[in-house]
């Protein structure tokens, strides 16, 4: 049986012009990257607040307009580390169509361990496999080195990931042990918490029932992951009114990766845009 979890808030009457707004403002500041690229973190902000309009008007996912913001987020965020990632030369990174040249820039402060994981994520709802893999490529020690003070527990979160997708399960399991060792509470010094246990934490948990094929036990985290996001996004007025809690985006990736291992997803919600998870859209044009 499937379990619906509800969306917080109501359609306001000016969501799509506001989608629409943000859509050509990113695509303005796209166009103009080369000319500008320092300000490639300011965009990454832009497109990913296109990405969160967008799913107040297209909860679903059903709408081109829609794969194509996420798809320019997701190329974005790649931009930023391969950027970042070596201090000459000139890069050529596709980004909303079009291939852009951008110059190395060297270490940032906004290449870091959460931006990391949010360009991975990205990476993973689009199927793109190559982002994957070069985001995987990221050392790790890169990301410490962005001069961003971050809990430790973010660092191993994103050695999981990398061992995972590179196939190495031993550094998997240890890194893994200790992403959830460091995300107790008495181990975290920086992130609020309630942001560490209904956002932050809850992907790493969703993450654990999909290594072990424990379809039952990601189904049944994923309502309660689903649940603590609703109860963080609905505690206050401000974040009842923030189009960034609309979409789950880290939940949505860890479900995509069940959902193409053979998982059955047996839990239905607008925090979970369908047509996304389902892979609806992938191929539609090249990313």
């Amino acid at each position: 049986m499937t379990v619906s979890v509800p969306r917080h808030g109501t359609a306001g009457s000016d969501d799509e012009g506001y989608a629409e707004y943000l859509g050509t403002k990113a695509i303005e500041k796209i166009e103009s990257l080369e000319s500008s690229p320092h300000m490639i973190d300011a965009l990454w902000n832009s497109v990913r607040l296109s990405v969160a309009a967008r799913a107040a008007v297209d909860p679903r996912g059903s709408g081109i307009d829609t794969w194509e913001a996420v798809v320019d987020t997701m190329q974005v965020g790649s931009a930023i580390f391969r950027v970042t990632g070596v201090s000459e030369g000139v890069l050529e990174c596709r980004i909303h169509h079009e291939m852009r040249r951008l110059p190395a820039m060297g270490p940032r402060k906004f290449a870091n361990a959460p931006n990391w994981l949010e360009a991975f994520w990205y990476a993973v709802i689009c199927r793109d496999q190559q982002r994957m893999t070069e985001l995987c490529d990221v050392p790790l020690e890169r990301l410490r080195a962005s001069g961003t003070e971050h809990d430790e527990y973010l660092h191993h979160w994103v050695a999981t990931l990398q061992a995972y997708w590179s196939h190495r399960q031993g550094d998997m399991v240890e890194a893994l042990t200790l992403a959830f060792r460091q995300s107790l509470p008495d181990a975290v010094r920086i992130a609020p918490r309630d942001w560490l246990q209904q956002i932050s934490y809850p992907p790493i948990n969703l993450f654990y029932r999909f290594v072990k094929r424990d379809h039952d036990g990601f189904n049944a985290a994923l309502v309660e992951t689903l649940e603590l996001h609703r109860a963080y996004w609905s505690a206050t007025e401000d974040r009842t009114h923030d189009v960034r809690g609309l979409w789950a985006i880290g939940p949505l990736a860890m479900t995509c990766l069940a959902y193409d291992g053979g998982f059955p997803i047996d839990v239905s919600s607008d925090y979970l845009p369908v047509h996304l998870l389902n892979r609806d859209w992938v191929g539609e044009f090249a990313t």
